[in-house]
């Protein structure tokens, strides 16, 4: 078996998808990436068992078929010393050694039987579904979101994002519980009625894969796992199981005190007043009064504090809130209205934060903050 690939075309391939390798597993043969060379196409995967990547390389110049398995991170640190060049993959199939030929000398490495790798999923067709969504959505609904998923072991479901998907609409939800965030966007015409919770990782590997435009992607899902298509590239990954909370239940219906606030403004406002909060609870006051809003910190253990004042539209009485201030950075960096708008129903309701004008009609953005002492 031989074949011929430059060496930053393999690389870049490479790279894609060698962040599915953890290391944090039991079985050695998911250090290598599944090489499987047939016809004039070159397929290389990469898992972990709960997340697989696959990409396909077309060759020119290639020589007999088979399936070996590579040490993922010697060839990937050997590709990023090289500068581009034609490298040539000679493999023995019977002893298994692969002989990389380059332009002034040959490195030597003992492959794996590619049928000790384990077999990919297979998407059941009888309780399947499938729709096409744009590249540019389907990344911003991923990283609008991601940021508000939880790390809880007692409850799996909130560790991933939930897709919910109507005929003519598509939305993405992330909870902690401390933070809720939902984007809904009612530009897709997916013809289908479905939902998945889709776990953190695969969701930070399609963020860092997907390019920003109307790419149309294309997405399968059923009961067990959901398959993703990204020109030239496949990721499987299997869904989080269980049922996600109503997440509509904990959003207000109605608050009647808005507070419309210069988004970056604010956000450095925080940053600089926090470094006066007390380190273990992190805690911010804000407080409302006639189009002003003061933001305080104190740490009573060191004696330190600090307020700074900054302008807003807001009418109505005044109010002070108490929220953790990483989360409230988080959520205002999250977002990219030069204005938002912050709803208030009482100082131990949560906090709605919408923008205050939309970069597309067809989006619905909200996100929600619990008050410190709450959560």
């Amino acid at each position: 078996m031989k074949f011929v690939i430059s060496s930053t075309e393999l690389l870049s391939h490479l790279s894609s998808i060698s962040k599915v390798v953890s290391g944090k597993h039991t079985l050695p043969i998911l250090d290598n990436f599944l090489f499987k060379l047939e016809g004039t196409e070159l397929t290389i995967t990469a898992t972990d068992l709960e997340t697989t990547m696959i990409t396909h390389v077309e060759l020119d110049n290639v020589e007999g078929e088979g399936v070996l398995a590579i040490d993922a991170r010697r060839l990937t640190t050997m590709l990023k010393e090289f500068p581009e060049q034609p490298l040539t993959f000679e493999i023995d199939m019977d002893s298994l050694q692969v002989d990389i030929l380059t332009e002034n000398g040959k490195f030597s490495i003992v492959a794996q039987l590619g049928d000790d790798f384990p077999k990919l999923p297979i998407l059941k067709e009888e309780n399947s579904h499938s729709f096409k969504i744009s590249s540019e959505m389907l990344a911003t609904g991923v990283s609008k979101t991601i940021f508000a998923t939880a790390d809880d072991e007692l409850r799996p479901v909130m560790n991933g994002i939930f897709v919910e998907i109507k005929e003519d609409s598509i939305t993405f939800v992330a909870s902690d519980s401390h933070k809720l965030v939902r984007y809904k966007r009612n530009d897709i015409n997916a013809g289908i009625e479905a939902n998945f919770i889709l776990p953190k990782k695969p969701a930070a590997l399609l963020k860092g894969l997907l390019p920003l435009d109307e790419t149309e992607i294309g997405v399968q899902i059923d009961a067990s796992n959901s398959f993703f298509t990204i020109n030239g590239y496949q990721l499987i990954c299997r869904l989080v199981e269980g049922q996600y909370p109503s997440y509509n239940s904990v959003i207000p219906d109605d608050s009647p005190y808005r507070v419309v606030v210069d988004r970056q403004q604010l956000n450095n406002t925080i940053k600089r007043v926090a470094v006066f909060a007390n380190q273990a609870s992190n805690m911010i006051i804000l407080k409302f009064s006639a189009n002003q809003m003061e933001i305080s910190a104190q740490d009573i253990d060191f004696s330190i504090s600090a307020y700074e004042k900054i302008a807003c539209q807001y009418d109505g009485v005044e109010m002070e809130i108490n929220f953790k201030s990483v989360f409230l950075s988080e959520i205002l960096s999250n977002m990219s209205s030069g204005d938002v708008v912050i709803e208030l129903l009482d100082p131990s309701r949560a906090g709605v934060i919408v923008p205050l004008d939309k970069e597309n009609d067809a989006e619905d953005e909200l996100m929600l903050l619990m008050p410190l002492g709450l959560q």
